[in-house]
């Protein structure tokens, strides 16, 4: 400890001396007895003085209670810091009440070797997530000091996500923005909304790629991430995913295909096709890719026919 740190709290010198712990793991830390100061425990509001030598012994991560399972799993990118994966449709990402097993997390216990541990758990880190009826790209880290750098960087939007969906209708326009107040819908408690008085800002930005027999493919590129974002905004604009069964709706009776087509998809038909970032430990710039499922390129391949 310098003298430049006399005064300061215990929680705030480690926090300014081991970027790489959040101020949840050093608070546990401390509470646990895993530093001293001076040969002692003491208090996370403990105030440094001049001369005292502080003490961290990081323990080691403790298991998760999830189990490896070896569940096929497209690996796009692994490094030391982190792994990046190509989602498939139908898998939960974090095991949950009802979710037990059979998720991304226990994969990737199974098919990872080098895990540091995240918040002293023996875990991958799950910074962002796709819902389980969503594909496509996702990142995934592997120690405590690339899962608080990877979450600043979502949380400075300094990242380029772009998605690929199918629409039912679609806009007049070829491009737009989204831009609005976001949170739990008012009566459905289980669900969100952008038609609210107060939240959080969502902004999604839209494109249109084709259009096809009474629906429309389009990108999307999130500027904020809130859960179902693309989803409700989407709806909300009078464009529902095609397939959603929690935003969506079903095609009239007279729209044959696309009555047939969602139903042989049976999911929504969002795909996460495009990850673009800095490494959160290295600052190398890195860019991921792609290609919808067979089940949504064959949704595209009839509504392009319209038969």
């Amino acid at each position: 400890m310098g003298p430049e740190d006399a005064g300061a709290r215990l929680d705030q010198f480690l926090a300014a001396h081991e970027p790489a712990l959040t101020r949840s793991r050093i608070k546990k830390l401390i509470d646990d007895g895993h530093v001293q100061v001076g040969g002692a425990s003491v208090k996370a509001g403990h105030k440094l003085r001049r001369g005292e030598v502080v003490a961290l012994v990081t323990p080691d991560a403790a298991p998760l209670e999830a189990l490896p399972e070896d569940i096929p799993l497209t690996v796009l990118y692994e490094d030391a810091h982190l792994v990046v994966v190509d989602k498939p449709p139908g898998l939960v990402v974090h095991p949950a009440p009802g979710h037990a097993g059979g998720t991304l997390v226990n994969a990737l216990l199974f098919r990872t070797a080098d895990l540091a541990g995240v918040g002293g758990v023996l875990r991958p880190g799950i910074v962002h997530r796709l819902d389980k009826d969503t594909s496509g790209v996702m990142v995934v880290t592997k120690t405590d000091e690339a899962h608080l750098a990877l979450s600043a960087l979502f949380k400075a939007h300094t990242l380029d996500r772009r998605y690929r969906t199918i629409v039912l209708g679609g806009p007049s326009t070829a491009s737009g923005t989204i831009d609005t107040l976001y949170g739990r819908h008012p009566v459905d408690r289980k669900r969100f909304s952008s038609k609210v008085a107060r939240g959080k800002r969502a902004v999604t930005h839209w494109r249109v790629l084709e259009r096809l027999q009474g629906a429309t493919l389009l990108e999307c590129k999130l500027e904020t991430g809130r859960t179902h974002q693309i989803r409700v905004h989407l709806s909300d604009a009078g464009w529902p995913v095609l397939g959603d069964q929690v935003y969506g709706r079903v095609p009239g009776k007279e729209q044959v295909v696309l009555r047939e087509v969602s139903s042989e998809l049976g999911r929504q038909a969002l795909h996460a096709a495009t990850l673009e970032l800095r490494h959160p430990v290295t600052g190398v710039a890195m860019a991921w890719r792609s290609e919808p499922p067979t089940d949504f390129m064959r949704a595209l391949a009839r509504l392009r026919l319209g038969k």
